[in-house]
């Protein structure tokens, strides 16, 4: 939704009013006991509502580029590397 905001201040698009719905599905499979536990993001749906004076033309062209801006959606869709750290008492904690 900031980017919605952002990119319709520049490209001169009235937004009145937003709303987000979002709706996830995880699962998760395995054994925290077993030391199996394995999660993952299986989907995700979203809707946006806005209320503008401006053209549909125009709303859609601010969403698509609030879509294609949008650093979480991107790294959803493009998956990126992740790596990560876990500090004990200030002693780096070993992986797995």
């Amino acid at each position: 939704m900031t980017q919605v905001s952002r990119y319709g201040h520049m490209l001169k698009v009235t937004v009145e009013r937003m709303r987000m719905h979002v709706t996830t599905r995880f699962r998760v499979d395995g054994s925290v006991l077993a030391d199996t536990i394995d999660a993952q993001m299986v989907g995700a749906e979203t809707v946006l509502e806005i209320d503008s004076p401006d053209p549909p033309e125009r709303v859609a062209r601010v969403v698509r580029n609030a879509e294609r801006g949008c650093f979480v959606m991107q790294a959803l869709l493009k998956p990126v590397p992740i790596t990560g750290q876990t500090v004990l008492n200030g002693t780096p904690l070993g992986g797995p």
